[in-house]
């Protein structure tokens, strides 16, 4: 029986085939919506589509106190909660076999010493490198956060299923690029230091970039969910079932929501980070494998709230490393833009939060594993 985040990703579609199928679903429902509102607007098609991807014109960001306010108590409220869960948990030692740090944990602890120095400095021999760092930063902290769980609990996503953990990077660089995609249309990030790069380069060394984050945020999640605190605080909750009309009612709000985006992008950003979490979790629904939406149908929110808390954490670690780099993003968010922490708005990582939860859920689009 799988616990944990093996329950969490559960068995995605039956073969490759029908993977392939259900991520073409994923991607009409999440591409061809804000095209149909540039279209409506009567706007020109081809910058939504050039790369790279600056933006287009100076984006309004005013800042309203009320916006502020508004999203500060609620953030405050999810965070205060998530907390008092994980305090009020009984905090017995989690059940099970410690294991070793493996050696690959120590390689990389030194790729992140060596790559986080190199992101942040500007040798003159490592010039033509310098825009670079990013990845190998990354698959270092992979590396070391996977072997922090493995010396915990003996076991990780890495040593348990290698096959499928590698998998997680292509299709990690593919489910990223929705979200850039959807930036294009309000403009929150944009890129500084890519310019000099043609259309193809900037695909590619981004693809590689992009490639990272499934691996770090699931690897994070897993690491939190060995402290057996946290692992029971979020179990015998209140359960929350969905019909399948109320997955068919959310993909039909949200595909009339993402025609609007271009029209009212100042207004509707939020939909950069909710729309695919709401496409995903209800074609999932509707064909009949959501691991995520089933543990909430037996009251088990522990793959909604820790994926949301790996999320913030890598979030901290991606804006720390971005901040100082040569090749890195800038935001333009708005209502909200004060109180920076890095390149940040404050407030801004707000969006880790349900970002966490794409990510449980976008592993779940794999093909299940032979015999399960």
């Amino acid at each position: 029986m799988r616990t944990g985040i093996d329950a969490w990703i559960g068995g995605g579609p039956e073969s490759v085939r029908a993977a392939t199928l259900e991520l073409a679903l994923i991607a009409g429902a999440l591409l061809a919506p804000p095209l149909a509102g540039v279209w409506i607007a009567a706007q020109p098609l081809h910058p939504y589509l050039e790369l790279p991807g600056g933006p287009r014109a100076a984006v309004a960001t005013e800042f309203s106190p009320v916006h502020f306010v508004s999203l500060a108590v609620f953030v405050v409220a999810v965070l205060t909660i998530i907390a008092w869960l994980i305090v009020r948990g009984r905090g017995a030692p989690k059940p099970g076999i410690r294991g070793t740090f493996p050696w690959w944990g120590g390689l990389g602890a030194a790729m992140v010493i060596t790559f986080w120095t190199l992101a942040w400095s500007r040798f003159e021999w490592f010039e033509p490198w310098q825009r670079h760092t990013f990845t190998p930063l990354w698959v270092g902290y992979i590396l070391l956060i996977a072997a922090l769980c493995h010396r915990r609990t003996g076991s990780c996503l890495l040593s348990r299923t290698p096959v499928r953990f590698l998998a997680l990077f292509p299709l990690s660089a593919l489910f990223w690029w929705f979200f850039e995609y959807l930036n294009r249309f309000v403009q929150n990030w944009h890129y500084v230091g890519v310019d000099s790069l043609s259309g193809f380069e900037y695909a590619l060394f981004a693809s590689v970039s992009f490639s990272t984050v499934l691996p770090a945020v699931l690897s994070t999640a897993e690491w939190l969910g060995s402290f057996g605190r946290v692992e029971r605080a979020f179990a015998g909750l209140k359960a929350v079932q969905f019909s399948p009309r109320s997955a068919s009612g959310v993909l039909l709000v949200t595909s009339v929501s993402l025609v609007a985006l271009p029209l009212w992008p100042q207004h509707l950003y939020p939909l950069v980070w909710l729309s695919p979490l709401l496409v995903t979790a209800a074609i999932q629904h509707l064909r009949g494998h959501s691991a995520v939406l089933d543990r909430l149908a037996v009251g088990d929110w522990g793959p909604i709230f820790v994926p949301a808390l790996a999320a913030l954490m890598c979030g901290f670690f991606w804006e720390l490393w971005n901040s100082r780099s040569l090749a890195h993003w800038e935001y333009t968010v708005p209502f909200v833009d004060r109180f920076h922490l890095f390149e940040m708005p404050i407030l801004g990582y707000a969006g880790y939060l349900p970002f966490g939860v794409e990510c449980i859920i976008a592993a779940g689009l794999l093909p299940r594993p032979r015999g399960s």
